[in-house]
């Protein structure tokens, strides 16, 4: 029975799952509210186990970025890398500006006593330096996210120096066994979101959802006006000419498919054809969108950047433009950081929430919201990652022709 049942799920994708969950969550919360109690459970269970391995998740993957990064990369790629670092932030930025526009308030049980809102960028930049050379065992222990980052990269360039190639081999091992981990803990996001919503439609009503309503339309709205505004502006300054060709091409060709696969790892062979047919250089593309599906994602920051300032502003936390200006930094980071697996930006927002101060408890909750509005949110921001990978590596080698030609 049980076989049957996991081959059954096996078929079904994971968004439809979600989907499938959110519905039950709603039905039980209306028409049997007595049973939310229990439910309640898994909600409460699947935050946990996101508490649980996120610390890991993070640590161990930005460790290992910097422990297996080579030495004297192709100067072809840095172009390239280039644009995707801008795009990345220029989203982030638009991210916080949609979030200035439209601030959401979100459903959120603060247990947690002290929170309060930073006095200005000094106070906030104090509490950034003293979670940097924090105990890095208290950083994981306490979920504090700039100290794990921090002493991530510091081990990780220790060890890209002296490290054997038998003990970069093992934390290559180790960071695919984490991320089978974190897949694991996903794959019961239906269970734990059926939990969560059912308790916060319990509590508030059906009117708790209209916050998730408004979320996701600044989400989209900020993953339109970067595809077709954002990265059109940065395709014109780099090529002097119509960006809207290859912007659309791109969109359709490319963005299309990852909308529906939703992973843009799945969808790099559909990018390097794409690549090929756009009659791009090989020898550059087949490295560039492989590496742009991990580091390139103007989607990611976008979404790390609004949640975070979601959660800021449900708890009545004034954010000025010097501490904006750092989340769209530490979004672009994070989002360069996340995970390939399904989900994988949701859990970096810990790490922009810690910028304001905001606790561990309180940032999971915000990752599960993350995790109900996924069944639209992630297909979106997986089609603007993808498309990008392709418009940018076309992009810097157009402004390479211009530029001999010139």
């Amino acid at each position: 029975m049980f076989k049957a049942i996991e081959s059954l799920l096996k078929r079904i994708p994971l968004i439809e799952q979600i989907a499938v969950g959110l519905v039950i969550g709603i039905a039980v919360a209306v028409l049997a509210p007595g049973a939310v109690p229990f439910l309640g459970i898994f909600g409460d269970l699947f935050v946990k186990a996101l508490k649980g391995v996120a610390p890991l998740l993070v640590f161990i993957l930005v460790m290992n970025a910097m422990i297996q990064r080579k030495s004297g990369a192709d100067t072809s790629m840095k172009p390239i890398i280039v644009l995707y670092v801008i795009g990345t932030f220029c989203a982030s930025l638009v991210g916080v500006g949609m979030s200035f526009l439209f601030p959401t308030t979100l459903q959120l049980q603060v247990a947690e006593k002290g929170v309060e809102a930073p006095s200005g960028i000094a106070e906030v930049l104090h509490n950034v330096i003293m979670n940097v050379v924090d105990n890095p065992i208290n950083a994981l222990a306490t979920g504090n996210y700039i100290g794990i980052l921090s002493w991530a990269l510091i081990i990780g360039i220790a060890l890209h120096i002296s490290a054997s190639d038998s003990t970069k081999a093992f934390f290559q091992d180790l960071s695919q066994g984490i991320t089978r981990v974190v897949t694991w803990v996903i794959h019961f996001a239906p269970l734990g979101i059926m939990g969560l919503v059912a308790q916060s439609v319990g509590a508030s009503g059906l009117s708790a959802l209209l916050g998730y309503v408004q979320l996701l339309a600044v989400l989209i709205g900020s993953y339109f006006l970067v595809a077709l505004v954002m990265n059109p502006l940065i395709v014109f300054f780099n090529t002097h000419q119509n960006p809207y060709p290859l912007v659309l091409t791109t969109l359709r060709e490319s963005g299309l498919y990852a909308f529906f696969t939703r992973s843009s790892a799945a969808n790099i062979p559909v990018n390097l054809a794409l690549c090929k047919k756009l009659g791009l250089n090989p020898d550059t593309y087949t490295i560039s969108i492989p590496l742009g599906a991990t580091i390139n994602m103007s989607g990611a920051s976008i979404t790390i950047s609004v949640l975070a300032l979601a959660a800021a502003h449900t708890l009545g936390i004034a954010v000025d433009f010097p501490t904006a200006l750092l989340l769209c930094i530490v979004s672009t980071v994070g989002a360069c950081g996340a995970s390939g697996v399904a989900g994988g930006s949701l859990l970096l927002i810990p790490v922009a929430c810690a910028s304001f101060g905001i606790g561990n408890d309180i940032s999971m909750q915000v990752v599960g919201v993350g995790f109900i509005i996924s069944v639209l949110e992630d297909a979106c921001e997986t089609a603007l990652n993808s498309s990008s990978d392709v418009l940018f590596t076309a992009t810097a080698e157009l402004a390479q022709r211009r530029k001999h030609a010139a």
